[in-house]
């Protein structure tokens, strides 16, 4: 069996990259005087479209965010104005006890009060005592549907 302790080291990678790659391709300056030159106004140049795309490229990120910024802002707009809808409709004076599922017509007295009513305008024979205001379903979360068409 041959001895394998030699004192030479292995090959760092380095040492192992400079000898698999030619000195001049390495190189990111011209290394041959036929070689085109590099000079400031190159450089310059490279950076100011490098920059440009930069912007370019950010640019259209933060569009597409501001976007999404207004969409969301439009939401919570809809979400609280659902609420202060259904905060308005569950402090309307009511005599019975509300239950999820049941429809319920809203009316308002001349002093600006609201009240729930079991009964419809059409139950009214058409001639209800305040002027109605719309019918509305209590729903299990506690939200409320308008179901009428006004």
């Amino acid at each position: 069996m041959a001895d394998r302790s030699s004192s030479a080291p292995p090959p760092t990678p380095a040492a192992t990259t400079h000898a698999l790659v030619p000195r001049a391709a390495a190189s990111p300056f011209p290394l041959s005087r036929l070689a085109p030159s590099f000079d400031l106004v190159d450089t310059a140049r490279e950076i100011q479209d490098a920059d440009r795309m930069l912007g370019a490229v950010v640019g259209g990120q933060l569009d597409v965010i501001a976007t999404q910024i207004r969409a969301l802002q439009d939401q919570a707009r809809s979400l609280l104005e659902k609420a202060r809808q259904a905060g308005e409709l569950h402090r309307a004076a009511c005599s019975f006890k509300k239950r999820p599922g049941a429809v319920y017509h809203l009316y308002r007295r001349s002093d600006d009060s609201t009240y729930f009513s079991m009964l419809s305008p059409s139950e009214w024979r058409g001639d209800p005592p305040h002027p109605f205001e719309g019918s509305f379903r209590l729903e299990l979360d506690a939200s409320w549907t308008r179901v009428d068409a006004g």
